[in-house]
Formats: structure tokens, sequence, C-alpha cells
């Protein structure tokens, strides 16, 4: 069964940079994806971005792209998610999330199948 733990959130100052971890556990192989994404007061979690696991592909959402990069170890089982000038408007809470075995990667939670717990992250001025 694949885990998921996040941590690294935290208060940033606007403008300044904060990197998320994802601990992943459970995979068989290095196939499948692990997303990013983010929710508030909304019902609906909001993509980030991707990463496929056996090619290290990454795919990101027009917010996030250009100050954020996504990005995991060798071994394959932390995921990193590093965002860059940090604005009031990225702050939420922040999960990993994890489709084992897919060659194809998404953009919405739906694809995914196995959660974090989520990581807070708030931006102060």
């Amino acid at each position: 069964q694949v885990q998921l733990v996040e941590s690294g959130g935290g208060s940033v100052r606007a403008g300044g940079s904060l990197t998320l971890s994802c601990a992943v556990s459970g995979f068989t192989d290095d196939t499948g994806c692990i997303g990013w994404f983010r929710q508030g007061s909304r019902k609906e979690r909001d993509f980030v971005a991707y990463i496929r696991r056996n090619d290290n592909d990454a795919y990101y959402s027009a917010s996030a792209e250009g100050r954020s990069t996504i990005s995991q170890n060798n071994a394959g089982n932390t995921v990193y998610l590093r965002i860059n000038n940090l604005k009031h408007a990225d702050a939420d809470m922040y999960y990993c999330a994890a489709e084992p075995g897919a060659s194809m990667c998404g953009v919405t939670a739906r694809w995914y199948t196995d959660w974090g717990q989520g990581t807070q992250v708030t931006v102060s001025s």
C-alpha cells in the first residue's frame, strides 16, 4: 500500500522560498506519478505539479510554472516541491498524491488514488 507523508510547510515571508517534501513508500517499482495539489476553503484540490517517477517528466499549473520545481531523489522515495517568490495567494494546505503504475500523469485530483495528510503553507507580509 502506497503511503505519503508531507513535510516542510510553515510560515514564510512573501518573496521567500519554501521546499515541501513528500516521503513516498509502498511502490513496487519506479512507475507511476506523484502530484502536488493545494486546497484551502475550496472544495476542490487544485493541481500544482506532477512528476512521472520513471523519467522525471514534470508538468506545472500555469500559476506554478516558472516559480516552482518538482523533483525526486535518486531513490524515488522523496518528492520535492520548491516554490520561489512566494505570494500571499500561495498560502494553502498542500498535498502530495500518488497514482501507482500510471504511464501518463493527470492534472486532476480524481486521477490520483493515494494521498498524504497535507502540510500547511502560510505566507506573511
